[in-house]
């Protein structure tokens, strides 16, 4: 509902003369954070990658006019900036990313802080080992709700491709879940 008012008032802010790059902006902001945010996981960085995106399609802001569908087209260069940005980064240690939750959670009961935390670093670790093909779909996909035809021109490949690594990403992290819930239980 908030992102239609959103969109609605850009179009009608473009219609009155707004620059397309402004429009562009204020309808997909958030858009182009949360994919920075998915690949940087830092709220700063992110930050970064938003600002960088958007001097990009100003850069090039003669291709936006001709742009079919703005919102995949500015996922695709907020994918490559966050993606060229993770590369020049430092790992973090899970440690640090589990001490950051950790803080977080301060709200919740013990117990569940607890189980939440280890749920969490548990699925994180799974996802951080899986190649970047499945890391990158899956990503995408649960994080940001870009279909698989998004998906697939913000990769560069075939909506059938990104289905597959999909799958096969669900798959993965199902068994490997499973088998570590198995150790625990000793079942």
């Amino acid at each position: 509902m908030v992102e239609a008012v959103i969109s609605n008032q850009a179009l009608s802010l473009a219609e009155t003369g707004e620059d397309a790059l402004e429009a562009a902006v204020r309808e997909h902001a958030r858009l182009v954070y949360r994919i920075a945010y998915s690949v940087l996981r830092n709220h700063h960085d992110a930050e970064d990658a938003t600002q960088e995106t958007f001097v990009r399609v100003l850069r090039y802001g003669r291709k936006l006019e001709g742009v079919r569908d703005r919102k995949t087209w500015l996922a695709r260069i907020a994918w490559r900036v966050a993606v060229e940005r993770r590369k020049k980064l430092p790992e973090i240690p899970l440690e640090e990313i589990e001490a950051r939750a950790q803080l977080r959670s301060q709200f919740l009961s013990a117990e569940e802080g607890v189980l939440g935390r280890e749920m969490a670093g548990v699925v994180a670790a799974l996802i951080s080992v899986l190649p970047a093909q499945l890391r990158d779909v899956l990503a995408l996909s649960a994080v940001q709700e870009l279909g698989s035809a998004e998906i697939a021109e913000v990769l560069g490949t075939s909506e059938s491709s990104v289905r597959s690594r999909m799958f096969r990403a669900r798959q993965i992290l199902k068994e490997r879940l499973e088998a570590r819930m198995e150790g625990k239980h000793g079942t």
